[in-house]
């Protein structure tokens, strides 16, 4: 004999409750369970959780919205391995000109930095030498400029004025920048050659190498700081010649690594086959501004390719995961049933799916979520004897 038991739940005005915009008056659901004798059981065509009775009314003052299951014609993609790499157009070298010796170091690896901003102090014996050129150069074309024209000759104002200017650019070349020799210059000092400098970072990022110590040689070249802008990133995925020519240039494409999935797009097309792989490689680039990707991190890569065969498909954020299962809400009149389903690959916002729903049926599609708490809410009243 079937005995049905009403448990009453009352939803208060919560975040959850408030998502649609609107205040919630404490509402009251009503979720039915039942029990049978153990030679009858329990299971019906939604499986063992019983369904959340919820009216229309109910379901707008929540924010709760339904939709059709359909059939759809999901783009067809090609996965592959790919590995996530540095956006090499927003990364910048730091590196001497001349030959120097590191004086202070003014950022380390991880620090974030801004353009112009310093980060290492070096001293050198040919920029001393320069620097004091500089300094007597410009003396005497102020001297040459304030006589004038009439008072000097001609060949002697014109040398002072590219002896200056010579001296400005060697300084200039040698790694100094503009406002440096302006400083530089305001004291009118010889005694300021001392031979340092700073170097200045080029961009706003952050310090991803610094292989360098304080009193170190370096020469021009060397390699200080590498600065990089790690908010979009890069993901190298390696496909054969074949599916690679298959790729657009801005196809969508999405990531996943642990659990974690990104959004992000084809941006390039690599025309050189890697000689030992014999693959070719797409470059998809991600918005990283949540840091949650890092160079040399290996990740699986999926690509769009245009619209494939029609399949049965519903919005991701119908699903919810119950007690290990995929689950999406089906409403009969006013009755949201929990319903396990079967899923298949995931295409951009769709998830496939394989059994468990038909076309035609009518599934919430917004604030699944909500009803699983109530759910799950239910089941702790139960426990607790309330």
């Amino acid at each position: 004999m079937k005995k049905t038991l009403k448990l009453s739940l009352m939803l208060l005005a919560s975040p959850l409750a408030l998502q649609a915009g609107t205040a919630v008056f404490p509402t009251q659901f009503s979720v039915y369970a039942s029990a049978q004798d153990a030679d009858e059981g329990h299971a019906d065509e939604h499986g063992d959780e019983e369904p959340l009775k919820m009216s229309a009314a109910e379901r707008r003052a929540n924010g709760v919205e339904t939709g059709r299951v359909l059939m759809r014609a999901l783009a067809g993609t090609i996965n592959a391995p790919g590995e996530v790499t540095l956006n090499l157009y927003a990364v910048s070298h730091l590196t001497p000109r001349i030959s120097a010796q590191v004086v202070v170091r003014r950022a380390k690896m991880g620090d974030s930095v801004k353009e112009g901003q310093t980060l290492v102090t070096l001293s050198s014996v040919d920029i001393a030498a320069a620097q004091g050129e500089l300094i007597l150069a410009e003396q005497e074309w102020q001297r040459a400029k304030n006589l004038g024209k009439d008072v000097v000759s001609a060949q002697r104002y014109l040398e002072a004025q590219v002896g200056a200017q010579q001296a400005h650019a060697k300084v200039l070349a040698y790694g100094m920048t503009e406002e440096q020799v302006i400083k530089l210059l305001s004291g009118n000092d010889a005694t300021a050659a001392t031979g340092q400098f700073d170097l200045l970072s080029r961009q706003d990022g952050t310090v991803l190498s610094d292989n360098f110590v304080v009193g170190q040689f370096v020469e021009p070249g060397d390699l200080l700081f590498v600065i990089g802008d790690e908010s979009r990133v890069w993901v190298e995925a390696q496909l054969s010649p074949a599916k690679a020519a298959n790729i657009e240039i801005g196809a969508p494409a999405w990531i996943s690594k642990a659990g974690l999935r990104m959004p992000g797009k084809v941006v390039q097309v690599h025309h050189i086959v890697d000689e030992i792989t014999r693959t070719l490689s797409v470059r998809v680039e991600i918005d990283n501004s949540s840091d949650r990707l890092h160079a040399g991190e290996f990740v699986d890569v999926a690509i769009e390719t245009g619209e494939g065969t029609p399949m049965l498909a519903v919005p991701n954020a119908a699903l919810v995961l119950m007690e290990g299962d995929q689950v999406v809400f089906a409403l009969e009149g006013d009755k949201l049933h929990p319903t396990s389903v079967q899923t298949g690959a995931t295409v951009g916002d769709w998830t496939v799916i394989r059994s468990g729903l038909s076309a035609g049926d009518e599934i919430v599609i917004k604030q699944a979520f909500l009803l699983k708490s109530l759910i799950l809410k239910s089941k702790m009243g139960e426990g607790h004897g309330h």
